[in-house]
């Protein structure tokens, strides 16, 4: 399904962001601060996770996309990144069935190829289970990178031209439609919890006209009142892609005039 790209043209836009992605930040600082392994906080984490997944489904939200482990991850000491893959296995063994049962769609976007056959395979049944839920997407962002993203969509793009001949000028349409997101529109409202303000290589080309929210809330703790907050401060941005603010208002205002 093609979505509209925010450079083209004006997605449409509502009062509850259509698409959010968040960048789960500050576990292991959550965990430290209490004197805790980093470990712990990772497991507090996943339960902050089904608390917003619930959240996001209960007020419409239609994508919801988490950025679990990014490409930059593996720098982290080796025994903190064998538990996170644990807990990522943990969760699709345990966390697949909830989701299914509440009409949520699970799918994991990145390289792969990186994991073990055990990982893949649970999330090739777990996407396979859900495909045909509807109520929200929930994407998991797992050894993925924005520059990724853009790098295998250019590999396919360049494929597709070798196999068909076909060669031209591109465009935005046709690059996006092969990016590993080409299912979700671009996203309404980022969210990043843990104090950092930055977007960290996450969904770069998708981020162009979204909303950028910060939160010092370390991410076990951020949870439905936080999630309202900062849908409430994105319902008082202007979005106005490019236009300017009387244009807005002079739209506003027509549709006012044709509702009467």
């Amino acid at each position: 399904m093609a979505h509209m790209s925010s450079s083209i043209g004006v997605p449409e836009t509502a009062e509850v962001p259509r698409h959010i992605a968040i960048i789960m930040d500050g576990n292991g600082r959550w965990a430290t601060q209490r004197r805790l392994p980093r470990a712990a906080g990772h497991t507090k984490g996943v339960d902050a996770v089904r608390g917003i997944v619930e959240a996001c489904a209960r007020r419409g939200v239609e994508y919801l996309t988490l950025f679990a482990f990014s490409s930059e991850n593996w720098r982290r000491p080796t025994d903190e990144v064998s538990f996170l893959l644990r807990l990522f296995v943990s969760a699709l063994e345990r966390e697949v069935a909830r989701m299914h049962a509440n009409g949520i769609r699970l799918r994991v976007v990145g390289d792969l190829s990186m994991f073990n056959d055990r990982i893949q395979d649970l999330v090739r049944r777990a996407e396979l289970k859900t495909a045909q839920n509807d109520r929200l997407t929930l994407t998991i962002a797992a050894n993925y990178g924005g520059r990724w993203d853009m790098l295998q969509a250019t590999r396919k793009l360049m494929a597709q031209a070798a196999a068909t001949g076909i060669t031209g000028p591109l465009d935005e349409t046709q690059f996006a439609e092969h990016l590993a997101m080409a299912y979700a529109p671009e996203p309404d409202l980022f969210i990043r919890t843990g104090g950092e303000q930055r977007v960290s290589n996450f969904l770069l080309w998708q981020l162009a006209y979204t909303e950028l929210y910060f939160t010092d809330q370390y991410w076990p703790d951020f949870d439905d009142a936080m999630l309202e907050q900062a849908i409430g401060w994105f319902q008082q941005r202007e979005r106005r892609f490019g236009r300017t603010s009387e244009q807005l208002a002079a739209q506003a205002q027509g549709a006012d005039s044709l509702s009467c």
